[in-house]
């Protein structure tokens, strides 16, 4: 692979930040706008634990999923308190994924404010809040709905590998999927590194950033971005969504959503071997075109 470090910056102009990021589709880290909102401060373990302690969530663990996997299905299920407690004691791969933290305590959203001077198109009813224990992993995958993602880091360090969509075939996509094949899981780690370059080659190609982030930085991702997270530190992170301006943009995030995704439910209840094979065959047929 092929890492640059992202863009780092303590503040940006809303013309600086289109200009340089917005328009050509870069991401970059912002390390002072989440300093400007309460929640900067305010947003901790035990806070959250006074308002949804006893709201029940879904966790993930850290295997990849396969031919029989279910899209979004979860590994297990606790109260957001014993979730807490868990990941407090010490490593503990499990992830809370999606969850609406605001829909249970609303009044969260009155500690940040909505970006708009940077960008339009926030999806206001969807902020989500994402939560991972030391060692948890989120796998190499890109958005379904194709947004742009303001995704703020608060408790917690987290390690983050980004590749343009256009590095695709080189990431060995699933097709149908928003997912990669390999698992680059501690791929900066010689020792405990599972990317698997000999059976996927053309990742060497790929062309890519990466960033650790910490507590209150910003990272833009670009719509489309693959992003592959790693937490350092048992941790927690905002992100805020917005549509992209272009009509095909938003029409192919419903595609995405609607239809691509329906096919292949449909398809890995009907068929999921046959259709987890045809896949692998397309995915290294497309890998061997770029090497």
């Amino acid at each position: 692979m092929h890492l640059e470090p992202v863009n780092v910056v303590n503040n940006i102009s809303p013309e600086e930040f289109k200009e340089k990021y917005y328009k050509p589709q870069l991401p970059v880290v912002i390390k002072d706008l989440s300093k400007q909102w309460s929640a900067y401060n305010k947003w901790n373990w035990d806070y959250l634990k006074t308002l949804v302690g006893s709201t029940k969530v879904a966790l993930y663990n850290n295997v990849k999923s396969d031919a029989y996997t279910p899209i979004n299905k979860a590994d297990d299920y606790k109260t957001f308190g014993e979730y807490v407690d868990m990941i407090k004691a010490g490593p503990a791969g499990w992830r809370i994924f999606l969850f609406n933290i605001f829909d249970h305590a609303p009044q969260l959203k009155q500690d940040f404010t909505w970006p708009e001077h940077l960008m339009k198109g926030f999806v206001k009813k969807y902020p989500m809040l994402f939560t991972g224990g030391e060692s948890s992993i989120t796998h190499m995958h890109f958005d379904i709905d194709l947004s742009h993602i303001l995704h703020t880091q608060f408790i917690g360090r987290k390690r983050v590998l980004l590749f343009p969509f256009e590095e695709k075939d080189k990431l060995y996509r699933k097709p149908f999927e928003v997912l990669s094949l390999a698992d680059f899981s501690n791929y900066y780690d010689k020792e405990k590194s599972k990317l698997d370059v000999e059976k996927f080659p053309a990742i060497k190609k790929a062309k890519g950033y990466e960033v650790i982030l910490e507590h209150g930085d910003t990272l833009f991702m670009p719509a489309a971005y693959w992003h592959h997270m790693e937490y350092l530190d048992s941790g927690f992170a905002m992100s805020l969504r917005a549509m992209q301006s272009s009509f095909s943009g938003k029409l192919h995030g419903v595609w995405n959503l609607f239809g691509m995704r329906s096919i292949d439910t449909v398809l890995k209840k009907t068929m999921p071997q046959t259709w987890y094979n045809w896949k692998q065959k397309k995915i290294f047929n497309n890998a061997e075109k770029v090497i």
